[in-house]
């Protein structure tokens, strides 16, 4: 099975702890439908170092130059202080590719105000920190019809969240990759949304399940 590959776009005042569930669930193979099936690549508007808001200092693999959407299954967009700040072009350049390609786009906090300014959340159903956060950094946007307020929204291609939702932007996407079985997806959420046990005993007892036998 060839490991197709999710991009984490990277940016200075990277907000560390929107995409830390998404991630670390996509790369670490443990509950999944089909371990393995997924990577994580790191991608930037150049390959310079770039500075999260946690002072974590990353180096992205490639530049966006570099990156096709056909060559990717998700493109997942971070907040960050630079978003109320005028915003990354690239990011959002990058973003508008991948969606008119049909490569889905997930995008978290600030980064829902970028694509809002940019106008591809109009038609699409999404959500964001609140409508007035649009309506301060992205006034007459045109998707004001289409706002929901959830905490995370899955609409085909688009994903969007509230930046302190981690958890439920987290859980969309491994929906929209088809990363684990339904059951599996469920108490993931439960044992990480709301710190429910039960839910860890169900994923342990499920993953054993899974497990091959004891051959001796």
């Amino acid at each position: 099975m060839e490991q197709r590959t999710v991009h984490l776009f990277v940016l200075d005042t990277l907000a560390d702890w929107e995409t830390g569930f998404a991630i670390a669930g996509i790369n670490n193979p443990e509950y999944q439908k089909s371990p393995g099936a997924y990577g994580v690549k790191t991608v930037g508007a150049t390959r310079d170092p770039v500075r999260t808001m946690g002072g974590v200092t990353i180096v992205p693999e490639m530049a966006a130059s570099e990156l096709k959407p056909e060559d990717s299954a998700m493109l997942i967009v971070p907040g960050g202080g630079v978003w109320d700040q005028g915003g990354d072009p690239v990011a959002l350049e990058t973003a508008r590719r991948f969606l008119d390609a049909g490569v889905p786009v997930a995008a978290i906090c600030g980064a829902t105000g970028g694509l809002a300014r940019a106008g591809m959340l109009a038609g699409r159903r999404h959500t964001s920190n609140a409508r007035e956060y649009l309506a301060y950094y992205a006034p007459g946007y045109g998707g004001e019809a289409q706002y929901s307020d959830e905490p995370a929204v899955l609409d085909g291609d688009l994903i969007t969240a509230g930046g302190v939702f981690p958890v439920d932007f987290a859980r969309m996407v491994f929906e929209r990759l088809g990363l684990y079985e339904p059951a599996v997806l469920d108490a993931w959420y439960r044992l990480y949304k709301h710190g429910d046990m039960a839910a860890f005993l169900a994923l342990a007892a499920m993953e054993e399940a899974r497990a091959p036998g004891d051959a001796s």
